[in-house]
């Protein structure tokens, strides 16, 4: 039985081949290292911190009176959270500065606000009416100088 006949079918001859066997071995050699890289990023997590967003569960009591009360109940991703709008921070150029009373990086009360007392000062920045603030969660080392921001809810204060 001759196989040359057979072999000439099966594998081809010099001229019918299509890609050479040095490239076929650079071509899987490049899809294993490419494959490999692919399983290390999400084995390792390399990705995990591109694009995170920062999430809290905030509680508001008494949204659009002139007393109101704001509690986080649940950092979840964040780092903490910050009352944003009307004149809370103080302007230092091109970054606030903000006061303990309108942060906090804790689960718990972040303070009660009251338009006829002094603590709603900062809130009401000397304008009558209603004043509308955000609750703001944050990834960073503080409140001035965040990566990430997230608004989580908002609420409305009367200044009387």
């Amino acid at each position: 039985m001759d196989l040359t006949k057979y072999r000439a079918k099966l594998i081809g001859n010099e001229e019918e081949r299509a890609v050479s066997p040095v490239i076929g071995v650079i071509l899987m050699v490049a899809i294993t290292v490419i494959l490999a890289a692919v399983i290390a990023a999400f084995v390792l997590d390399m990705g995990d911190s591109i694009g995170q967003e920062a999430n809290a569960a905030v509680d508001i009591e008494g949204d659009g009176t002139s007393s109101v009360e704001v509690s986080v109940t649940s950092l979840q991703s964040a780092d903490g959270v910050k009352l944003a709008g009307g004149g809370i921070g103080e302007d230092t150029g091109d970054t606030y500065t903000y006061d303990d009373a309108y942060y906090t990086e804790s689960v718990g009360t972040i303070g009660s606000y009251s338009s006829s007392d002094d603590s709603a000062d900062e809130i009401c920045h000397s304008s009558s009416g209603e004043q509308t603030i955000d609750v703001v969660a944050y990834l960073g080392e503080s409140p001035d100088s965040t990566e990430t921001e997230t608004a989580q809810q908002s609420f409305t204060i009367d200044c009387e």
